[in-house]
């Protein structure tokens, strides 16, 4: 029992030090280690599992409205970087650069790719052509690299896995829309997947992505009400068009610059699962994207009888579609529970000789802990209500934490005291000078989140400056 009490207090209060308490989890749930180079971590299996379904059911929406995968080089010429001037500034000192090939100097500089937008535009020069080319709806699965100077487990990292959508459209309207309807991919995708509420909007011109004409973003808050971006769309308008040279010829038989989108996310939502659900027992996935759905755990396994009947139990639950694994291990029960407690396994199912008795056995939620007997006869259903309801659950928890904590404010000093005090999201009403955006920053130590879809009118004036205003703003320290 010593042993068994040790592995969670290895974890540190969630209340005392957030950060720690963090890094304790994904360490010690075995998401993620360090490597040799500052800044690049290992995806340990359970947490590639994570990535993979993410990926998996991310992939399966993408290609059901007419995406296809590509995959692009990691290398950029500089010469091909600096064709867009906005773009290039924006990431210059996160990029890495080759400038050796074996043990010769390169002619010229090789940038590793920090993002793709360049080497999309190059290929989309070479083949499109006309309008019957267009749209073009592409996506990449891939690794990018930025020279970040401090790093982070899944928030943070030099090297970090995402995948990036590139569509070009033969109209404005068109763009647009596509860079909205992927928004909402992603805002369904948080909430019905990863039970993570957001709050979708446009970010402003001093937040948005460089070289995008417009950004838009669903933002999540977590459990210590800190903002992280989940997720981010841009319509860029032709501009990338018309400095890489991409033309069509339209029905009209003139030539015409496509208009372009970007989007994407990445392994940080592993970071936002951590922090929105967890607890003081450490990781608590939401059921739709756990790698193990529910773990079954031989109680009294020496016995007679009790670990064919618990491998038959298994077999069954995997037979109906559940995600499940059978713990065999030599450790006592107790430190299997807390072990898959540790790692986040929505439902627990003990079985035993009193159980195999009795024609039942007993499945315990993650998320609140309750235990509930369950007749064999039923078992698939219940396992399946349950984990509805522990998506439900922890949605409404995170939900509730959002609403609480997003408070309305008048002037720049509520703001201030609002974080001081509570944390979390202040709504104000804005003019739309950066200037009072920086102020914001300066004084109440927070920056312009999103300007929300779902306006709300909370005075006429702007909370920095008083002149008139007729925009709501969402502020918030983010990760």
């Amino acid at each position: 029992m010593a042993n068994e009490k040790k592995q969670v207090e290895q974890i540190t209060d969630m209340d005392e030090d957030f950060g720690r308490w963090y890094t304790d989890v994904c360490t010690k749930a075995e998401l993620i280690d360090y490597s040799s180079v500052k800044g690049m971590f290992v995806l340990r299996p359970l947490g590639y599992a994570i990535w993979e379904n993410i990926q998996k059911i991310l992939d399966e929406e993408f290609k059901r409205l007419g995406h296809e995968n590509v995959y692009m080089p990691m290398l950029i010429p500089e010469s091909l970087l600096q064709k867009e001037k906005d773009h290039v500034e924006g990431f210059a000192p996160e990029c890495a650069w080759v400038t050796m090939g074996g043990d010769e100097e390169l002619e010229e500089r090789l940038c590793i790719r920090p993002t793709s937008e360049t080497l999309f535009c190059e290929h989309y020069q070479h083949v499109i052509q006309s309008h019957r080319d267009l749209p073009k709806l592409y996506n990449q699965w891939c690794s990018v690299l930025r020279w970040e100077k401090t790093s982070r487990p899944f928030l943070r990292h030099r090297e970090f896995l995402w995948q990036e959508g590139h569509t070009m459209h033969a109209t404005a309207e068109e763009a647009r829309e596509e860079t909205l309807r992927m928004l909402n991919v992603y805002a369904d995708f948080l909430e019905n997947s990863l039970a993570i509420p957001v709050i979708k909007g446009r970010k402003t011109d001093k937040e948005k992505f460089n070289g995008a004409e417009e950004t838009y973003t669903v933002e999540c808050m977590m459990y210590d009400k800190k903002a992280l971006q989940g997720g981010t769309s841009h319509y860029f308008g032709d501009g990338f068009a018309k400095a890489y040279d991409i033309a069509y010829t339209g029905k009209d038989n003139q030539l015409h610059n496509p208009f372009q989108t970007s989007w994407g996310v990445s392994t940080r939502l592993i970071g936002g699962i951590i922090m929105t659900h967890g607890d003081n027992r450490g990781l608590n996935l939401p059921p739709r994207i756990a790698p193990v759905q529910v773990i079954v755990i031989p109680v009294a396994q020496h016995k007679p009888g009790v670990l064919e009947a618990a491998r038959e139990l298994t077999d069954r639950l995997r037979n109906a579609g559940f995600r499940v694994r059978i713990d065999e291990s030599d450790h006592a029960p107790g430190w299997k529970f807390a072990e898959h407690e540790m790692k986040g396994v929505p439902v627990r199912v003990e079985y035993g000789p009193k159980d195999i008795e009795q024609n039942q056995c007993v499945l315990v939620r993650r998320d609140t802990g309750e235990k509930t007997a369950v007749p064999l006869d039923g078992l698939e259903e219940a396992v399946s209500r349950l984990l509805d309801d522990i998506h439900e659950n922890l949605y409404r928890r995170a939900k509730a934490n959002l609403d609480e904590n997003t408070c309305p404010c008048t002037d720049l000093e509520q703001v201030r005291e609002q974080m001081e005090k509570q944390g979390g999201f202040a709504k104000t009403m804005w003019c739309g000078d950066e200037a009072c955006e920086l102020k914001m920053k300066e004084v109440a130590g927070v920056t312009s989140r999103c300007i929300p879809f779902e306006q709300e009118h909370l005075g006429d004036t702007c909370a920095v400056c008083g002149r008139p205003a007729s925009t709501m703003v969402i502020w918030g320290v983010s990760y």
